[in-house]
């Protein structure tokens, strides 16, 4: 027991820092593979020496190859096949044309720049071909780009790291092999070599990722008799037994298979897709804390600074020139922009497959008493350091100067009636970004409310996320079916967890052989019983009048005494409350405070008859004209499929 104390401090203490660095960096705003980084090298050897990743031994090879399993196969789960259509060839062209720019262009910079023997340039070079899948899609979430671009950057780093893994693994099987044999053999075998390399691992990869994805999405829809806990964990068990599998066969060909085992798990669109995917990328980033942690804890920091200016200059030849010229050709007559082409040019961090198998490939090199592998990856982890911190915090700042951030959709309200049009419009005339989902559109003729987009009546959770309503802090449902209401808001409150998420009516509970519908955080709009209908036709007939009052401290209780008493009657119908500059839809028994400013919905016969709407605080509204903004979705999206 005392000898694996140490063990067990470490791996505690690493997913403490791990974790902990990960909330860090999600209030902060900013990549998490800064903090992860930062906080190993400071925990490591070369800072305080708190945490020792030699105690792990060849267990550290382990723990990264089952790792980076997990991270590989999240993003296959991720990736959505059918969105890469517009993007189809431009994605092509960076696995394969892009792959081999790189691999010269990085050569040649580390060689001249850096002084590397060309055996370990080419080594770092092929280390620096993947992108950080892990570190880019958090991004692009945060900065929200255009749908295009964003496919784009998501798909060249989910695609290319099992395949700049495989180029890698052969680079340094070449390596190797000039050492061990004579030049001149090596020499007339190397095409030989590479062909025969690239050709088994794609194929052991490709095979066994759609036998195992195909085998494994078959028993999730057809095993009746498997529990919904053990669904989880079954798929981990064969995500992990065909990754082993694949590599007990041909090394490094079991990244492939994790890869293609998400994506056709993805393309299966199971019922529990939606769970599996929460639930490996939770998984995912464990398994990136624990990595990055543990990984950058191992690197000395000497190493690095021995590399010199001229380390400096190869990352910026690689980020500055090699990547640019990476993207024009790739992205030749595909219709991108220059402003397109530039951020693809600017964003391409560097993750944890690059930074697990530089750790690999130095232990690797020294095994076999060749020189230089300590400064192949210190410069390997400068690449990641400076790509992470200028590109990743740049990228914002970026894509905004160039006019390609998406405009996040803030509330979106279900149900196309009257009432729900006029509070889009008040909700977007006061800077709020808003979008109808009409259950009644059809995708051939989608419904367009002025410049308020209208979103179809499937409900897609994916299509909702790639426009830009993940970020949602309003979720409302107004149609006429109370059930339907308070369906969609709690897939809404479970899928997304919008800051507020409320219906007219509550949701039932335990009705006859249907679901229980838990009503823990879903609340109540506008007040306790609200006529839908009634409101609908008085809007229609424009029998109607605004009204915004001002809560008075003098006059608040019998504001407030009135007020409520006529919302009773259904008399008044608030729709808005701003408190301190801060607009909400208002809810069902929100307490009310002095200074509120409330903006009611009520009958033009009953204006007269309510005093406090008479007085000096309180301001008759024009109805919303026809004048908005620029709308914020532009195709018609698919929400919460198979929820109605």
């Amino acid at each position: 027991m005392e000898d694996a104390l140490p063990i067990t401090v470490l791996i505690s203490t690493t997913v403490m820092v791990g974790i902990g660095a990960q909330v860090l960096a999600s209030w902060l705003q900013i990549p998490s593979v800064v903090l992860l980084l930062l906080f190993g090298v400071i925990l490591g050897p070369s800072g305080s020496g708190l945490l020792e990743p030699s105690l792990l031994g060849s267990g550290l090879e382990v723990i990264v190859s089952l790792a980076i399993a997990l991270v590989l196969f999240e993003g296959g789960l991720n990736l959505q096949v059918r969105n890469l259509s517009s993007v189809s060839i431009s994605l092509r062209n960076l696995v394969t044309v892009g792959v081999l720019i790189t691999l010269l262009g990085g050569a040649i910079a580390a060689h001249a720049l850096n002084q590397f023997p060309w055996a370990i340039a080419f080594l770092y070079a092929s280390l620096v071909i993947v992108t950080g899948p892990t570190v880019v899609t958090p991004l692009l979430k945060l900065i929200g780009v255009e749908q295009r671009v964003a496919t784009l950057l998501e798909g060249e780093g989910i695609l290319i790291d099992p395949l700049g893994a495989i180029v890698a693994v052969i680079t340094l099987t070449v390596v190797l092999s000039r050492h061990e044999v004579p030049l001149v053999l090596v020499g007339t075998a190397i095409p030989l070599l590479l062909l025969k390399g690239l050709g088994l691992r794609l194929g052991i990869g490709t095979a066994i990722g759609l036998i195992g994805g195909s085998l494994l999405s078959l028993l999730l829809r057809r095993s009746k008799s498997l529990p919904q806990e053990l669904k989880n964990l079954v798929v981990l068990a064969a995500v992990w037994g065909a990754f082993s599998l694949a590599q007990a066969l041909r090394s490094e060909s079991g990244l492939l298979v994790a890869v293609i085992m998400g994506m056709v798990l993805r393309a299966s669109a199971i019922p529990e897709e939606r769970l599996i995917r929460q639930f490996n990328e939770q998984l995912g980033i464990l398994a990136n804390s624990v990595l990055f942690i543990l990984l950058a804890a191992d690197l000395s920091i000497a190493s690095i600074l021995d590399l010199g200016w001229g380390a400096v200059l190869t990352v910026l030849t690689l980020m500055l020139i090699v990547r640019p010229i990476n993207i024009l050709l790739s992205t030749w007559n595909r219709s991108f922009s220059w402003k397109q082409q530039f951020f693809l040019s600017w964003l391409a961090p560097r993750g944890i497959v690059a930074a697990s198998m530089a750790s690999l490939f130095s232990l690797s090199l020294t095994k076999a008493g060749i020189a230089g592998g300590e400064a192949m990856k210190a410069l390997v982890f400068l690449t990641i350091l400076m790509t992470v911190l200028i590109q990743g915090l740049t990228a914002g700042w970026v894509a905004r100067c160039l006019g390609l951030q998406t405009t996040q959709v803030r509330t979106a309200i279900v149900g196309n009636t009257q009432l729900s049009q006029l509070l889009a419009r008040l909700l977007q005339q006061k800077g709020e970004t808003v979008a109808l989902i009409d259950l009644n559109a059809s995708d051939a003729n989608p419904v367009q409310l002025d410049d308020i987009p209208i979103i179809s009546k499937y409900l897609d959770l994916e299509e909702l996320e790639s426009e830009g309503i993940a970020s949602l802090s309003t979720f409302l449902t107004l149609t006429n079916n109370p059930e339907l209401n308070g369906i969609l808001a709690q897939r809404a409150l479970e899928l997304f967890s919008p800051d507020r998420v409320a219906t007219l009516s509550q949701p039932l509970l335990n009705c006859g052989d249907r679901p229980s519908f838990a009503t823990t955080g879903i609340k109540v709009a506008f007040a306790a019983q609200v006529s839908l209908d009634r409101w609908n036709q008085s809007l229609a007939k424009n029998d109607v009048e605004l009204v915004e009052v001002v809560l008075q401290s003098e006059e608040f209780a019998a504001q407030q005494a009135e007020l409520q008493a006529c919302i009773a009657a259904g008399d008044l119908l608030p729709l808005l409350l701003n408190r301190v500059d801060q607009l909400q839809v208002m809810l069902a028994n929100e307490p009310w405070h002095m200074g509120d400013r409330i903006t009611f919905l009520l009958d033009k016969a009953s204006f007269s008859k309510i005093p406090t709407l008479n007085q000096s605080h309180s301001t008759l509204l024009p109805l919303p004209d026809q004048a908005l903004s620029e709308p914020v979705l532009r195709s018609v999206v698919k929400i919460f499929q198979n929820t109605i």
